[in-house]
């Protein structure tokens, strides 16, 4: 059976949820807001991978929304900053994440969490949504003080599984999926909107789904 590398943010976990709480405050701005929050987020990330200026990702979130609150000539307080911030602690999974985790292990599969999210941060985020029981283990990029796409994180991820010869990523975020397939691994790329672009590359997904549901079929079907 398969090793399963399963991205977090994004993937498993929905960071959109984060756009209730936006609304109460900032009305129809807050979609936008939530976007450019996350783009940032991670645009910071990639940044201190290229400089070698590691900070954790939390550090890279709430810079990310100070940038946001400049962008949109936004006046938050520091408490609901504060309450922004720890909502990334508790987002809620995806609808098909617990039923398909369940399924894949059932299958023979070992699961593993594999995020930028410090550890600790991902531990909590996973046992807040009900999913930590699923996975063998998590393993955070923070051990080596960078982050994904850096392909060294996704070597340090086959050896921390102990598994390297059917070891796959499951993300929804193509730099990543692009990144573990450029270091060796095979990666199913989870479409979730027909409106999200792969970028065009040349270096594509091993497999494409829609939902989590559809991972256990198209990793077989590599096989």
């Amino acid at each position: 059976m398969a090793t399963l590398a399963f991205d977090v943010y994004g993937t498993l976990i929905n960071t959109d949820a984060v756009v209730s709480q936006l609304r109460e405050w900032m009305g129809s701005q807050a979609e936008v807001f939530s976007q450019t929050w996350r783009s940032k987020q991670l645009e910071y990330s990639f940044r201190r991978g290229l400089m070698r200026r590691y900070e954790t990702f939390a550090v890279c979130t709430r810079q990310a929304l100070d940038y946001c609150c400049a962008e949109y000539d936004v006046s938050f307080s520091a408490e609901q900053k504060d309450a922004l911030l720890q909502s990334y602690r508790g987002l809620p999974a995806f609808a098909d994440a617990e039923e398909s985790l369940v399924a894949l292990k059932a299958e023979g599969h070992r699961l593993f969490a594999f995020s930028n999210g410090t550890s600790e941060a991902v531990e909590e985020v996973l046992r807040a949504s009900g999913l930590r029981e699923r996975f063998e283990a998590v393993v955070s990029c923070d051990a080596l003080e960078t982050f994904k796409p850096n392909p060294d994180v996704y070597r340090y991820f086959m050896k921390e599984a102990g598994d390297s010869n059917d070891a796959w990523l499951i993300s929804g975020n193509p730099f990543d999926v692009i990144g573990a397939v450029s270091a060796g691994m095979k990666a199913a790329w989870v479409q979730r909107s027909d409106r999200a672009v792969f970028d065009p590359w040349g270096i594509e997904p091993t497999a494409t789904v829609k939902g989590l549901n559809e991972l256990g079929e198209k990793i077989a079907s590599q096989r």
